[in-house]
């Protein structure tokens, strides 16, 4: 397993599609996981320190359990198949939960603790991106765009 770190949320042009960005701790070794605007907005909004007047979902779960006394030890992103990535949830005595990793990396972020991802994960998924690579050409482009979407989007929108 292997620490990884959010760099951020990113729109995939030209699909619009949201990807959460992760990089290995020491790397250039980068794991783009493509998230559901939902979950894009969670992760963003608490990177931009955003606090919402009413708790989110993850937010929600955050003080959930640490009323119940149950800390998050960690993330694990344990799988991919198909593009799609599964996480767990580690708790404490190494108790696991299944979860999307989108909403693992959330939880993450919220309860501060490690993101870790599976070697084999990061062999078959991740990308290498150089230092001169990481501020891409557009970027600035879609985070605007990101933050434009966020400012429109409404929570009837994703009960089609």
């Amino acid at each position: 397993m292997q620490e990884l770190e959010v760099v951020g949320v990113r729109i995939e042009l030209p699909s619009n599609q949201p990807l959460v960005l992760l990089k290995e701790a020491n790397t250039q070794r980068h794991l783009p996981i493509w998230i559901g605007a939902p979950e894009a907005s969670a992760i963003a909004m608490f990177q931009q320190g955003i606090i919402p007047p009413r708790p989110l979902t993850h937010d929600l779960m955050i003080s959930t359990l640490q009323a119940l006394h149950a800390p998050l030890v960690r993330v694990e992103i344990v799988s991919v198949l198909n593009a799609v990535f599964t996480a767990e949830l580690v708790f404490a005595d190494d108790v696991r939960v299944d979860a999307r990793s989108s909403d693992a990396i959330a939880l993450a972020l919220r309860a501060e603790c490690p993101i870790l991802c599976d070697d084999q994960v990061l062999d078959e998924a991740s990308v290498m991106v150089s230092e001169d690579a990481e501020v891409a050409e557009g970027e600035e482009d879609q985070v605007r765009e990101f933050r434009e979407f966020l400012n429109e989007v409404e929570p009837e929108d994703f009960d089609k």
